[in-house]
């Protein structure tokens, strides 16, 4: 019996020391869950030398990507995946503080200057419109980029009358000409807002009231709204849709800012025209931002990522290489964004600041305060019987997006393989019963 206890203390003793260098070595390596294209790559294998310098340790960063909030909420929330940082939307960011799998970031950076200070006031302002039990969002999440949703839109086949409303985007006129983000929250609240055109003109209710109206008599108003608009769709797209309006293959795409900004410059380089508006009735204004979540196990590397991350050269650098833009709001910044060939002048004082009031810059990155005023930020359906009844009606919209010929076609061809397997196996059969029945008849012979 004494031997088996020194076995269980060596045995226990190995394990502690595994598990010491199992968390020795974790303590060097940092996981980023981020979404697809959304980093300067250069940027991010730079961290590791800035953290080095900063902090005098080694990092390894271990970077992944996503492409759906939702995917890498179920392997933080159910998975207990051990991220360490990751950027989700704003909706999904009040989802887990409501789920309390967020941990505060630790802004204690020694000498290292903080850099999340910079951001603009107005994103603040936004994220902490979804605080609640006396916990600050913006002391659990730091904006990342920003943008607005609104319509791409080929300019030598559709007018910028036509795009400024969305009513264009229920026209026959342009039936299967064009593509809607595969994203239920954004295309649930365009729905919402135009079904409801007249009131919001009257002033009888707002954007925010609208988009975040989770009823069942709007989740049926946005069920059948969006299967009007069906016969215009050409395809549901995450990623693919910039692309396709730069070839010319349809005309109008529902999408975000950053995604038209790239599909502009694109196109003008293959001499398509191309332009974003966002919709007079109104859109969402949306913000992905950096989170520690509850099971990250190096959350010192992470808070000194995000901040690094906050550094006006490298904010600038990230928007350059992906089109979006950043949370950060400095004077350089500002200076590197205007463009003085522009006609137009903008009122940037919400994000910059009172001497931004009349500048000239991409309206598209930086959109005029009269167009901020009509949008609203995008809020967390909490109850979770409400979730899944929007989620059924949007499995319901895009399920049945198969026309009855098609589906005539698809069970055409099943049917006919279904056939093919029967007759092979049939005549396999029989082909095996007749050389069982000739080795049979060879034998009698012998």
């Amino acid at each position: 019996m004494k031997g088996m206890k020194y076995i269980f203390l060596l045995a226990a003793l190995l394990t502690l020391g595994a598990c010491q260098r199992s968390q020795e070595e974790r303590s060097h390596i940092l996981k980023i869950y981020n979404w697809a294209d959304y980093i300067d790559e250069e940027v991010l294998a730079e961290f590791p030398e800035w953290y080095k310098e900063q902090t005098g340790e080694d990092i390894e960063v271990i970077y992944q990507v996503f492409d759906i909030n939702e995917i890498m909420l179920t392997k933080i929330e159910r998975g207990h995946e051990d991220f360490d940082v990751v950027c989700p939307s704003e909706y999904i960011i009040e989802r887990m503080m409501k789920k309390n799998i967020l941990q505060p970031i630790d802004r204690n950076f020694g000498d290292t200057p903080d850099y999340i200070h910079l951001l603009a006031p107005y994103i603040q302002d936004e994220l902490n419109k979804m605080s609640f039990d006396e916990r600050k969002v913006t002391d659990y999440a730091v904006a990342y980029m920003w943008g607005t949703a609104g319509v791409l839109y080929n300019t030598d086949l559709v007018t910028e009358e036509e795009a400024l409303t969305c009513e264009s985007l229920w026209n026959p006129k342009f039936n299967n000409k064009i593509l809607m983000k595969d994203s239920y929250r954004d295309c649930y609240g365009l729905a919402i807002i135009y079904a409801n055109a007249d009131r919001l003109a009257k002033g009888e209710v707002t954007v925010e009231q609208l988009m975040n109206d989770n009823s069942v008599e709007a989740i049926a108003t946005a069920e059948e709204y969006l299967k009007k608009m069906k016969p215009n769709i050409a395809g549901w797209e995450a990623d693919f849709g910039k692309e396709m309006m730069t070839k010319g293959k349809v005309w109008l795409n529902f999408t975000w800012s950053g995604d038209a900004v790239w599909a502009i410059e694109e196109a003008a380089d293959v001499d398509v025209s191309l332009d974003y508006v966002v919709p007079i009735e109104g859109s969402n204004v949306w913000f992905d931002g950096w989170v520690i979540p509850k099971y990250a196990r190096n959350v010192k590397a992470a808070s000194y990522f995000i901040n690094y991350m906050c550094r006006p050269d490298i904010a600038m650098r990230n928007m350059d290489a992906i089109g979006y833009v950043s949370a950060v709001a400095t004077p350089e910044i500002l200076e590197t964004k205007i463009d003085t060939t522009l006609e137009n002048f903008s009122d940037l004082s919400y994000f910059f600041g009172p001497e931004a009031d009349s500048v000239q810059v991409d309206p598209v990155q930086y959109p005029d305060k009269k167009v901020i005023e009509r949008c609203a930020v995008i809020r967390d359906f909490s109850k979770k019987e409400d979730l899944e009844k929007v989620l059924e009606m949007w499995s319901r919209v895009k399920g049945d997006n198969l026309n009855t010929g098609i589906v005539l076609i698809i069970f055409a061809v099943f049917g006919a393989l279904f056939v093919w397997l029967v007759v092979s196996k049939v005549n396999k059969y029989r082909r095996m019963h007749q050389r069982t029945h000739n080795r049979k008849k060879r034998r009698v012979k012998k």
